[in-house]
């Protein structure tokens, strides 16, 4: 039988936290954190409600997501599959966590914070990009943001080109949900699904 575990027993087996890994938790974005986020092109933005947890990838050319001051950010939401999980998530707990890459930087930003989900013009044409006005914008006040550190990248091989697989090893988006949900997809081959994402793209 597994024995249940509770925070006493985890704290045997871990030891406290490092001291700079405590140390380093910020209430508010600083300019380290300012320029990770402009110089970021991509975010995986977590949302919860009752019953579910949704990680939602978003991304853009760099600086996308756009700070306002060292406490507010904004997300655009960008056309998609109108599923609108995380929106719909904000609406019953608006808690927010935020992950965010540069593409050839180990490290990552955490940022956590209270969300609101605005369809305010004037807010939304900053947004604009290409022809693109988002329907809407995420704005994220921010209640906690620390770096962290890039082990799991380098473990995980993420930015190195020569262990990235030479051929695609699982089948296509589309192949995959025609197998699932037996709805036939017109569009199966990698190249044609590419085309169309870029087609959609804004």
């Amino acid at each position: 039988m597994v024995k249940a575990m509770d925070e006493k027993r985890l704290r045997e087996i871990y030891g406290p936290a490092k001291e700079k890994a405590a140390a380093k938790i910020l209430d508010k974005l600083d300019k380290h954190c300012v320029s990770f986020i402009e110089n970021s092109s991509f975010v995986i933005v977590g949302t919860l409600n009752d019953q579910n947890i949704d990680l939602s990838p978003k991304g853009d050319p760099h600086g996308f997501v756009k700070v306002i001051n060292e406490s507010f950010l904004e997300i655009p939401d960008r056309p998609g599959n109108n599923r609108i999980d995380g929106l719909l998530n904000i609406l019953k707990n608006n808690f927010v966590s935020l992950l965010f890459f540069i593409p050839g930087v180990n490290e990552t930003l955490r940022v956590q914070g209270r969300a609101t989900i605005c369809e305010d013009l004037e807010i939304r044409e900053r947004h604009k990009l290409h022809s693109n006005i988002p329907k809407t914008v995420i704005r994220i006040q921010v209640t906690q943001a620390h770096l962290h550190c890039g082990k799991s990248i380098l473990r995980g091989s993420l930015w190195h080109f020569d262990k990235w697989p030479r051929t695609r090893p699982i089948p296509t988006l589309f192949e995959m949900i025609e197998d699932q949900t037996g709805i036939e997809c017109e569009v199966k081959e990698d190249n044609d699904i590419i085309a169309q994402y870029r087609k959609d793209l804004y």
